[in-house]
């Protein structure tokens, strides 16, 4: 079912690009307008969110289903990359960014906007996840990104991109197929498989962003995001990974997403996706919480 949902997926959305920030080789994509990647979101949302039912999606938070987990050991907080100055766009000249379609609105940004990550590339594509990117890669019902126009892996592509920095963000195709643990425990995995293949890289664990609070499912709903953002906070100080918590500056005070921050917000929207002033707040906090 979970394969079958996948395929579902990526047939209706394979939005994938692997690009430095302003190329100009890229300019197709970059020149999309708003508008457009809006529509996109909205039709992403529409199949994405099929694996809860229609009774569910009109569900309030309080009656979501969330998911039991311990509290975080007080020493995990010593992942968490404080706040610090402003590294510049050129430190992200070095890095690549690996997402699902939360992330291509940062790739489209950066394309606008080279000053903003530097020289930044990216290995994002609609409907990845932690989960189908550990499937074999000969299936047709993989997710997986492209570098340079052809299909690679995660771990390829990184080892491919010659990156010294990898920043991660994924979990929005993977907390309601596979609870919050299972979604770690991926993570774990991939990053493992990136590491094996490229050895030096620095990692930088990016926390999964909230949804509106109208939006909310019975399993991907910000109870459980939280929980899914304490538990890769846990395993990345058990391995010495960073953790960005990005999502930390796209929250109101009642723990959704800023509206102003969303693009899909109105009816049939997943109510997740971002904005370009979302973007800039991603970049500025990205920014001054790297070292």
């Amino acid at each position: 079912m979970k394969k079958y949902l996948a395929f579902c997926l990526s047939a209706l959305l394979i939005l994938s690009l692997t690009t430095g920030c302003g190329s100009p080789a890229e300019e197709t994509e970059s020149s999309v307008p708003e508008s457009s990647q809006s529509e996109v979101s909205r039709t992403e949302s529409s199949v994405e969110s099929s694996e809860e039912s229609s009774e569910e999606e009109s569900q309030e938070s309080s009656e979501s289903s969330v998911e039991s987990t311990p509290d975080p050991d007080p020493s995990s907080e010593s992942s968490t990359v404080p706040a610090g100055s402003d590294v510049g766009a050129s430190f992200f000249d070095d890095a690549v960014f690996i997402g699902d379609s939360i992330s291509l609105r940062l790739t489209m940004y950066c394309q606008a906007n080279p000053d903003a990550l530097g020289k930044a590339q990216f290995l994002t594509a609609g409907s990845l996840g932690s989960g189908n990117a550990l499937w074999d890669e000969n299936s047709q019902d993989a997710v997986f990104p492209t570098y340079n126009g052809q299909v690679v892996t995660l771990q390829d592509g990184v080892q491919k991109s010659g990156a010294k920095k990898v920043f991660i963000m994924l979990g929005m195709n993977d907390v309601g197929l596979y609870g919050v643990e299972g979604a770690r425990d991926n993570m774990e995995t991939l990053i493992g498989l990136i590491l094996e293949k490229s050895p030096n890289v620095t990692i930088y664990v990016q926390s999964m962003t909230p949804m509106l609070t109208t939006h909310q499912l019975k399993s991907l709903n910000n109870p459980n995001i939280e929980a899914y953002n304490k538990l890769l906070r846990e395993m990345c100080a058990e391995h010495g990974w960073n953790f960005v918590d990005v999502a930390s500056v796209m929250k109101e005070s009642d723990g959704g997403l800023i509206p102003a921050y969303c693009s899909d917000g109105g009816d049939g929207g997943m109510g997740m996706h971002f904005t370009n002033e979302g973007a800039v707040a991603w970049v500025n906090y990205l920014r001054t919480h790297v070292s």
